[in-house]
């Protein structure tokens, strides 16, 4: 058991570290968006969900108005929402404080992190030091980026843009195989969200497709016990 909470640690760690960098992008075009730094770190102090803010400063750097800008943050946010409910039953947090910590740090890599574990105990593990480790490197880099974002080449962007992707298919590809329970449904279910999301993509603003494609799947395994 120590060696597997220890790996746990590790996992947890290291996901949030390497996820955490994408938070130089962020600065990077929060700065290109006309906010200073303290407004850029406010963001993802406050908000702290990527594609949201992502999503807020993109809005407002090509023209549009605060409130397309909070709109378009708020839709793709409702996927949190999403995953808040799957994860309750597993993390059970108790009191309003411990509540609101939880539902400010559930996001798409802690959920994958929880859901991967393998009981309950790690899955609170990883979720609470993925957590951490995410939200202090995503908000350090936010800082780096917003100050250095001239020097950020497009070298240095393309590398982190395969960061994400890259760790999310790490905690996927588990779950994929003969071993897992359910395997050819967790097979099933990636699939039908990436054709929904590759549909959509060319028509729907960025980041709807992903909305779009959690919502198909949860009405597709609604009749699932």
């Amino acid at each position: 058991m120590p060696s597997t909470r220890a790996q746990t640690v590790r996992d947890a760690v290291g996901l949030g570290v390497a996820v955490g960098l994408y938070g130089v992008a962020f600065g990077a075009a929060a700065d290109a968006a006309g906010l200073d730094v303290w407004q850029a770190l406010t963001l993802s102090a406050l908000m702290f969900t990527g594609a949201s803010q992502f999503a807020l400063v993109g809005v407002l750097g090509a023209g549009g108005g605060a409130l397309a800008a909070v709109g378009s943050a708020l839709l793709l946010g409702t996927r949190n929402t999403v995953y808040g409910v799957r994860l309750l039953p597993l993390l059970q947090p108790r009191g309003t404080l411990r509540r609101l910590g939880t539902a400010h740090w559930v996001i798409d890599e802690t959920t994958a992190l929880a859901l991967a574990a393998p009981d309950r105990d790690l899955a609170r593990l990883a979720f609470w030091t993925g957590g951490a480790s995410l939200y202090l490197s995503w908000n350090a880099m936010t800082v780096v980026g917003a100050l250095g974002a001239a020097a950020l080449g497009a070298t240095a962007q393309a590398a982190l843009d395969a960061v994400v992707p890259a760790a999310f298919l790490a905690l996927l590809w588990p779950r994929l195989q003969r071993g897992w329970d359910e395997a050819p449904a967790q097979r099933r279910v990636a699939l039908g969200g990436a054709l929904v999301a590759l549909a959509l993509t060319p028509v729907v603003p960025a980041g709807v497709q992903v909305v779009a494609a959690v919502v198909a799947v949860a009405l597709a395994g609604r009749g699932r016990r």
